[in-house]
């Protein structure tokens, strides 16, 4: 997250999940939904793993704005959608972090066909 504290950096580089609520037209909350998230440099990025059409993904990239939490970081963000060249890097990040959970997994948020749902939190 750009101009993040360095607290929150560390946070998210130390969390496997992270808990995402977008913020309705009425100003309330969707129900949190929880996705993996990875930092890339002094930025954070979430991708959605079942494509454009995932509901919460939809809701979030209409909203460009939400709440999210992860280990200590509870704070509201704004989603911008990053620059297309930062796509292996993110790739790279996501293998680094989540390869454990072996191939299929890892794959569903890696690659050309997911670089189209990758968003970028910011503070707000």
């Amino acid at each position: 997250m750009t101009t993040c504290m360095a607290a929150e950096l560390v946070a998210f580089e130390h969390t496997d999940e992270l808990a995402v609520s977008s913020d309705r037209p009425d100003g309330s909350r969707r129900p949190e939904v929880v996705i993996w998230t990875v930092r890339v440099g002094d930025r954070v990025f979430i991708r959605s793993a079942h494509g454009p059409r995932n509901g919460w993904f939809r809701r979030a990239h209409a909203a460009g704005t939400s709440h999210v939490r992860a280990g200590t970081v509870d704070r509201d963000v704004r989603f911008v959608v990053p620059e297309s060249d930062l796509a292996a890097r993110i790739d790279a990040a996501y293998h680094a972090s989540y390869d454990r959970y072996g191939a299929r997994t890892v794959n569903s948020v890696v690659g050309p066909d997911v670089v189209e749902t990758t968003l970028e939190l910011l503070p707000r």
